[in-house]
């Protein structure tokens, strides 16, 4: 059988097209824009663009610019747009105009009857600024807030599967971490590279502690593990708390398991102690506040844990 061979003009064709899409100018939008057949609002319309996708910028004509925009990571359009709403590398102040619309968009996600979409839409946005503009100070909250929506996502869709009430942690579904650790990679030892460290946390909790007392006394090790690593992280005084209560509530655990009375003073003074810690490390936080009353909760001998009402 022979092998069948593009023509000549065929491969110069496709040779040029790949140069000048390298070589094109690239932006990111940062509004809905239709795209048309030609540049003329009467002309097809092929699709629409949504904010956070990427345009490739073949030409200028007039107030129109002829783009492949890519729509998904299945489908691309060439087509035109009106020249609005493309951030470029080279725009004024870039970095700040794509965080804004990607903090207009998370804000949008978070109110009620929010668009549909914002968060998506958050997410690309956050992420491209830190592409386009990798040297702006704002790349790595960018990078970190553009993750956090990622996992926010997952987390709530994990949460509806049957496995999330495991109690076995290897048996729980697990996020996935890629973005966080690119995070971590991209910006060591920074405030976000600490907060990034700290959501990985959530994939060695357990789904559901059962009324047994082994997930409280592990997931204790685990945050005051990641406070010893990350002391300056503004994540450390919720991972004391969370540490606190988890002793809080193994006093309850170990009553009920007729545990040995050392084993319930020892989580009760641990208890005291991760809590004080807690308001200590920044004590103009929820998280101080937070402490504040598990504290007082504990020296009352509240229970903490379950629907006990005394």
């Amino acid at each position: 059988m022979k092998a069948h061979r593009l023509p000549l003009w065929s491969i110069i064709v496709l040779l040029s097209l790949a140069t000048s899409l390298h070589a094109a100018d690239h932006g990111i939008m940062i509004r809905v824009a239709h795209i048309y057949l030609n540049p003329d609002d009467t002309s097809q319309r092929l699709a629409d663009i949504t904010r956070g996708h990427e345009v490739a910028i073949l030409e200028k004509s007039r107030n129109w610019l002829h783009v492949l925009a890519s729509l998904s990571e299945e489908r691309d359009v060439t087509g035109w747009i009106l020249d609005k709403g493309v951030v470029t590398a080279s725009t004024p102040n870039g970095d700040q105009v794509l965080f804004g619309a990607a903090s207009d968009s998370e804000r949008e996600a978070g109110s009620r009857g929010g668009r549909k979409g914002a968060a998506e839409d958050a997410m690309r946005l956050y992420a491209r600024t830190q592409e386009y503009f990798p040297n702006s100070p704002l790349a790595g909250e960018a990078l970190y807030r553009a993750a956090d929506i990622r996992w926010q996502l997952d987390v709530e869709d994990y949460r509806t599967r049957p496995s999330a009430k495991e109690r076995d942690p290897t048996l729980v579904p697990q996020i996935p971490e890629d973005d966080m650790r690119t995070v971590m990679k991209k910006f060591p030892h920074s405030k976000w590279s600490d907060l990034a460290a700290f959501h990985l946390l959530q994939n060695k909790m357990c789904g559901d502690w059962q009324g047994l007392p082994e997930c409280p006394e592990k997931e204790t090790g685990v945050y005051e593990k990641y406070v010893k690593e990350h002391p300056d992280s503004p994540a450390a005084s919720e991972a004391l708390y969370d540490a606190a209560y988890r002793q809080a509530a193994l006093v309850q655990l170990y009553k009920l398991n007729n545990a040995e009375q050392k084993k319930i003073d020892a989580a009760l003074a641990n208890a005291k102690d991760l809590a004080q810690r807690a308001i200590e490390k920044n004590p103009q936080s929820d998280w101080a506040y937070r402490a504040q009353t598990l504290l007082y909760m504990v020296n009352q001998q509240m229970p903490v844990y379950g629907n006990v009402v005394q």
